[in-house]
Order: structure tokens, then C-alpha cells, then sequence
């Protein structure tokens, strides 16, 4: 299925994975790419040296391009911004801002520029600035979200740019994907999915419960104070959502936060930790390779398509 992404990402398959903090590390990046999508390393807030080292150990693992996440709230995101021209790192993916003051840097390094935005008037910025592709990422995606559905933020999103477009959020099987290019997207990115992969560094606990997730498991945290985040209802969603109600402040909810990730996709920590996860969870149902995912995903798709 030959997009203008596949062309400019010299990949096989239209399918980038998602650079998810604590997540998207070397082995999982590498076994994606290697399977024919793109893999993406997650910079999170980890410190340029740590990025640095994951790149190398992915380079390890696969001759096939891969791409880091620059998350721009880190911060660490000025070195992390450097790490990735000097690794000579050909795809460079952004979430949480605007990557202006780095994109000179990077299109002098002959990096493919790809910002993840969650509307239009950011996708014509990211266009103007002089982004490669954008991602359009629907409010049904895990972790960070914004408000519109990936039904129809894609199509708008296409119509706003020339640019090519990659359709985000809720999308973890062909039928997906033939949707996402039926609004117009050349590519998809999905994250959900990848967590249970056997090349997933994730706890057993985290990918189990990802597996055993009903489709009304998604909670949103975070909505009052402008930052809200996605993943699977527990105590501590609860608890979060119990104080929010009670009006506590922005700083009282983020040191209730702190760290929970981490526990959650390190230690298995599912009830105290925050397992991020889209509202797709639901339909995931088997740990497989990223190899057979990606092949089921495409051989589903390119059917629906009338492309086989």
C-alpha cells in the first residue's frame, strides 16, 4: 500500500507507532520497523544521554529507518532536539507545543519533520512552518488528548493542508485503517495495540489489563485544568476524578500523578499507577508479535480497500 508517507518514510506499511512515554523504547521501535512500519522512540521527559542510548541500541537492532518523539513540554527537549541530529535520526515526530525553534535545526539535518496536532489551525501552522506530514490525533487516543474525535478532526484536517496527514486515536485493526484512508489519511499511527507486543518492555499486569479492558474502561482525568489524559479507569482515575470534583488545584492533582506511569508500566502497578491507553482498549484481545499485527491489521485493510 504505497502512500506518500511509505515513499517519504522509505517504509513498507502505512503504520507509525506511537511514541508513547516509558513505552516506546529501543526493542519495541526496532520491532516495528523491522516488520515493515515505522517504530518511534519515545523521548517523554528522559534527559538527551538516555535518548541518545536508546537510538544507538535501536540501530543495534534494525537497518530499517526509525524516528524519535521529541516531547516539547520536557525538559529536556533543547537536548534532546541536538541528540537527534547528531544520531543522524531521519524522522522526528512532536507532541505537547510547537517545534518552531527547532525546525531549522532539523531541515538542515535533512530530518522528516512530523508534529502530532489535535486541530486545524495547528495543522496549517505546522504546514506554514514547514512540517513534512502531520499527525491528526482524535480525543480517542491514550495519554494526552485533545477534543476532537479522530472521525472528524482527519477529514478537516485533510481539506486545511496539502501536506500528507496520519490519522491517530481509536485505531488498532484494518477496519481502522481502511476508515482512516477513506477521510483522507496516507497513513496511520497506533499505540494501544503495540503496548501488548511480545517486543513490549510493558508489564505483564499493564498488557493484561489492556487485554481484559471492556469499552467502557476509559476514563479522562484532568479536563478542568486544561490537561487532560486518557487511560483505564482505577483507583486512582477515581481518586483523581474525586478531588478534581472537589475543586483542587492544578499542582495538588499533578502530585497525585507523579510517577504513576512509571509504576504502572515498569512495576505493574495497575490500581495505584496511571495506565494509559485509548478507548480502543476494549477491542484488543491477544498478545501477538508486532509482525503478525501489522500483518493482520494490512492484510484486513488492503481487503476492505478492494486492494487485494
Amino acid at each position: 500500500m504505497k502512500t506518500r508517507i511509505t515513499e517519504m518514510l522509505g517504509i513498507e506499511y502505512p503504520i507509525i507507532q506511537g511514541g508513547m512515554a516509558w513505552v516506546a523504547e529501543h526493542n519495541l521501535a526496532a520491532a516495528v520497523s523491522e516488520a515493515g512500519g515505522l517504530g518511534l522512540i519515545g523521548g517523554a521527559s528522559a534527559p538527551g544521554e538516555v535518548v541518545r542510548e536508546e537510538i544507538r541500541k535501536a540501530k543495534e537492532l534494525t537497518k530499517k529507518p526509525f524516528g524519535v518523539n521529541v516531547m516539547l513540554m520536557s525538559p529536556h527537549a533543547d537536548d534532546v532536539a541536538k541528540v537527534v541530529v547528531e544520531e543522524g535520526v531521519k524522522v522526528v515526530t512532536t507532541g505537547a507545543g510547537n517545534p518552531a525553534k527547532y525546525m531549522k535545526m532539523w531541515k538542515e539535518a535533512g530530518i522528516i519533520v512530523i508534529p502530532v496536532v489535535a486541530s486545524v489551525a495547528l495543522a496549517k501552522l505546522m504546514e506554514r512552518g514547514g512540517a513534512d506530514a502531520v499527525v491528526a490525533e482524535g480525543t480517542e487516543s491514550g495519554g494526552h488528548i485533545g477534543e476532537a474525535t479522530t472521525m472528524t478532526l482527519v477529514p478537516q484536517v485533510v481539506d486545511a493542508v496539502s501536506i500528507p496527514v496520519i490519522a491517530a486515536g481509536g485505531i488498532a485493526d484494518g477496519r481502522g485503517i481502511a476508515a482512516a484512508f477513506m477521510l483522507g489519511a496516507e497513513a496511520v499511527q497506533i499505540g494501544t495495540r503495540f503496548v501488548v507486543s511480545k517486543e513490549s518492555i510493558v508489564h505483564e499486569n499493564y498488557k493484561q489489563r489492556i487485554i481484559k479492558a471492556k469499552d467502557i474502561d476509559s476514563a479522562v482525568t484532568g479536563r478542568s485544568h486544561g490537561h487532560p489524559v486518557r487511560c483505564l479507569r482505577n483507583q486512582m482515575t477515581r481518586e483523581y476524578n474525586r478531588l478534581e470534583a472537589e475543586g483542587k488545584s492544578f499542582e495538588e492533582l499533578e502530585y497525585l500523578t507523579l510517577g504513576s506511569l512509571r509504576k504502572a508500566v515498569m512495576e505493574g502497578d495497575v490500581t495505584n499507577g496511571t495506565v494509559m491507553a485509548g478507548q480502543i482498549a476494549g477491542m484488543i484481545t491477544k498478545e501477538q508479535t508486532c509482525k503478525e499485527m501489522i500483518e493482520e491489521m494490512m492484510n484486513q485493510a488492503e481487503t476492505l480497500l478492494g486492494r487485494k
